[in-house]
Formats: C-alpha cells, structure tokens, sequence
C-alpha cells in the first residue's frame, strides 16, 4: 500500500450559537501515528466527523494525495480508504460478532440470487482478520453479550475490515486493559508499516509516547500546534490543551469516620465474583483495582440491585437489604453511576433538564404532576455546583461533552440525595481538565458527609483520589491498600500477579 496523506485546510465548522471549529490546518500522514488531542470541546470530534464524512465543513477543504475531495457521507468516506471507529459504540447487539464486523457486505453464495448468505465464507473472513489481529473473539456469540472491552475489539475489526488507509480511532483503549491496549498497539504498529495514516484521539496522555509519532493540539476550536511525539513532554502537552490549568491534590482535610454506612458480606455470584467481603465508611472515598474481567463492574451492578447475586448479604446503614433492586437501593440511599453512560444512565434525545430529574422526578412532581418550575431551579443549582457548561438546558444531553455528560449524570443522582455513590469508570474518555473536576466533586461530597466506591482502570486516579484501595482478581478481593502509602506502578504490580 502506498502511502497515503490527508490534510484538512482551513476547516471552519460553525453551529448555531456556536464556532466549532476556526481555520484548522492538520497534514496526516500515511505510515504515522497521529494523535490528535485536546479538551472536551475543543473540536476533536467535529473534525473525526468531518474527515469522516459525518458533517460537512461550512468552511476549507480536505485532501487526499493532494487532490482535493468533498465527503459528502460516511459512505464515501469509505470509498476513499477512510475508516472509523467512534468512541461510542455503534453495534447492533442482536448480531452476531461475524455479522457485525461485515455488517452490510455479508457474502452471498454464488448462483443463489442475493438472498442466502454465504456463512462459511463469512467466518473465514472475519477469523483471517481477527487472526491478523491477533484477537481471539467467538465470532457466533451475539455482541451485546460481550463487555464493553471486547466490543471496542468488534467495531475496530469493523473498521480494519474496508482495508483503510486512513484509520481514525477516538478513544480506542478507554475501555482496554494494559495487555488488550498492548495488542492494540501491536496491531497499529504492523498498519503503520503499511502506509496507514491513523489519526489517534486519547486522553490518556501516557500512551502517547508509546504509539504517537506525532502530536496535534486543538484549543477551543483552534490548531495550537503540531510536535513531534519526541519532543512532547506532559507539562507541553497540557500547558498547550489548557493553557495555565492547576493540578489539584487530595485535599488533606477528608476524613473518614469510622461509622460502617455499607457492609457486604460473602457476596457471590456464579462465574463474576465469590466471597465478596467489605465495609464502606462514613466520608470514605473507597477505591476498586483491578485488571479487566475482575469482576469489578459486576460486583457495583450486583450492589446496586442493577443484576442478581447468587449468595451474600448487603447491609445499608446497618440494616440488612432484601432482594436488592434499584429501587430499593434508591429508597436506601444508594446510587450508581454507570460505565456506560450513554445506554444505562442517560436517554440521549431527552434535553438537559430532563435528564437531570430523571431520578428524582418522584420528588420533583407535585402530586403526579411534574413541576417545571421545581425542574429549573434543580438544573440552575446543579448547573452550579458541578461547573456543568451548556447554552440551553432544553440543548439534547447528546450534544455535551463526554465530561459535562458525566456531570450530568452525577447531578441527576445526587437529586436522590444519596448517602452512598457507587462510581465505575465515571473518567472514562474525559479529557484531564473534566477528570479533575470529577474528582473535585467526590471530596466535596466526602466533606458532606457521602460515601464512595470508586473503580477505575486508570490506577493512578485510585491511588491520588481515594482513602483505602481493595484489589480484585478473578472475582475475588485478594487485598487492600492504603492510597497515601503506595504508589500507580506498585498497584499495577499487585493487580497483576498470581495467586
């Protein structure tokens, strides 16, 4: 495969209200990696899209091999070698894992019309892709049944299947664990080698040095600068993101009271987790390590009455709680933030304002009556203490950011007036600046007395954010840490070894 460049020239792309995007100028190349970062709202995604052929410029070009092309559809995106993965995934559940990577160009068997699919060529295809991917996958298993890591595998062997030569990943390892992300890597350095030009976005800044050669910064719509990957140490990359932006630290003043609000005793579910066994204190932000596939998601799910257990006992404010549900953990004042935000804690075509009373509307509503009055002064009062940044809270809750989503979501619980918040993943595929406000807003509920489990994959949020740490492998607890006494790289150590 030759060598391919696309360059996006002057591109303006204006909303209504809105600039998102004022004269960006980016070259990519065939045979780099690209990474292409920035804030939420920056303008990463708009131009995904653009380059994509998912919205059209009101302003500039675009080129391929210095021919100047118009995208009028993903489907000619396609055409010209340009392929995409989105950070929100985009399969259809029902299908199978074969089905969806060739969705839409199943083959058909010859001399029987274009009826019959043609399912053995189907599996030798996608297993000689998968295979050159190096991924193991059960191809016949119906991807809705996988988890969200393995389903990010799905849509990028999706993309790889066009043969592109342009691959555009946004936030492709937000969802991976180390060793999948190692994979990953593996696989877009052999595209690399090839003459693919890929355009990576992340916001784990760490990675970059690993697989970027170079580094593109957008601010507030604008191309601050192109570096090379050599050259781009952190402190360069988010003083360009952000300009002056201070770190915050775990404030020194979080205490915990030695008051149990959460118990879980010998808590089992079969093939997930066994034996689970902790307590939660008062003003306590406790962490959850562990490796993809611990168990850790399960176990916040099971928790919170969201999926079955099999054997155990969940005691809440020191009473015990029978036949656990989301309502019942409501009414106990337990709450959950999801890892996927955008199918289990929000309804994306319902407004701001809407979602934010979704858990609450029970209080919200003036017998049975939903008061919008009562709605307003509730988005008003999140919308201030979470920094949630919108031009209309009637805006669709699609149409914010990943870290204002977030926000969002946090808001509509903390509505319920929660004594516990269960958070999974609440970091994932936000950019540092929304992170730190996340974490912000745990110490500040710490301080008002509410309680916190945190799991995140990112291991050094845990250490920097939390009071105690307990570390899951393979469904169990196999030991507990004291944040302030250990340090990311110690952590990861014990997450991974045996026994």
């Amino acid at each position: 495969m030759n060598p391919c460049k696309l360059e996006a020239v002057r591109i303006r792309k204006e909303y209504p209200g809105t600039v998102a995007l004022e004269n960006v100028s980016i070259t990519f190349e065939g045979g780099n990696v690209h990474a292409l970062i920035g804030k939420n709202g920056a303008g990463k995604s708009t131009l995904v899209k653009i380059l994509a052929g998912a919205e059209q410029p009101t302003a500039g070009t675009i080129r391929i091999d210095g021919q100047e092309i118009r995208l009028a559809s993903p489907a000619e995106a396609f055409k010209r070698g340009i392929a995409t993965v989105y950070q929100e995934l985009s399969l259809v559940p029902g299908l199978s894992a074969a089905e969806n990577i060739l969705l839409g160009r199943l083959p058909k068997k010859k001399n029987w019309g274009s009826a019959v699919i043609d399912w053995k060529e189907v599996y030798a295809r996608v297993e000689n892709l998968l295979s050159d991917m190096q991924v193991d996958l059960d191809l016949r298993k119906p991807a809705g049944t996988f988890g969200v890591a393995q389903q990010q595998v799905i849509e990028i062997a999706k993309a790889m299947s066009f043969n592109p030569s342009v691959l555009m990943l946004d936030e492709p390892t937000s969802s991976l664990a180390r060793h999948e992300t190692a994979g990953l890597f593996a696989l877009l350095r052999k595209l690399q080698s090839r003459g693919v030009a890929i355009i990576y976005i992340s916001h784990r800044l760490q990675e970059l040095k690993q697989i970027a050669n170079r580094i593109s910064v957008l601010r507030d719509g604008k191309t601050i600068g192109t570096l090379e990957a050599a050259e781009a140490t952190p402190e360069k990359i988010v003083q360009m993101m952000f300009g002056e932006t201070v770190q915050k630290q775990k404030p020194v003043d979080l205490k915990v009271e030695h008051e149990p609000v959460l118990e879980v005793r010998n808590l089992s579910r079969k093939n997930k987790f066994h034996n689970i066994h902790f307590t939660l204190y008062k003003k306590e932000i406790l962490g959850v390590a562990g490796m993809l596939g611990s168990g850790r998601t399960e176990l916040l799910k099971s928790i919170f009455g969201a999926e079955p257990f099999d054997a155990g006992e969940i005691i809440v404010n020191h009473c015990a709680v029978n036949a656990a549900s989301p309502y019942r953990m409501k009414k106990n004042g337990v709450a959950l933030v999801p890892e996927n935000r955008k199918e289990e804690a929000l309804i994306q075509r319902l407004s701001v304002r809407q979602n934010l009373c979704l858990a609450g509307m029970a209080d919200i509503a003036w017998r049975g009556l939903i008061s919008r009055s009562r709605e307003n002064t509730i988005v008003e009062k999140m919308k201030s203490r979470l920094q949630i940044k919108l031009s209309n809270a009637e805006q669709p809750v699609s149409s914010l950011s990943g870290g204002n989503q977030q926000k969002v979501v946090i808001g509509n619980w903390l509505n319920t007036l929660p004594r516990i918040i269960l958070f999974d993943e609440p970091t994932r595929g936000i950019d540092v600046q929304a992170k730190q406000q996340i974490f912000q807003i745990m110490w500040d509920l710490s301080r008002e007395g509410i309680s916190s489990v945190f799991v995140s994959t990112e291991l050094e949020e845990l250490v920097e954010v939390c009071h105690r740490i307990l570390i899951m492998k393979h469904g169990r607890i196999a030991g507990e840490v004291q944040a302030g006494k250990i340090s990311a790289e110690e952590l990861y150590i014990l997450c991974m070894e045996e026994g």
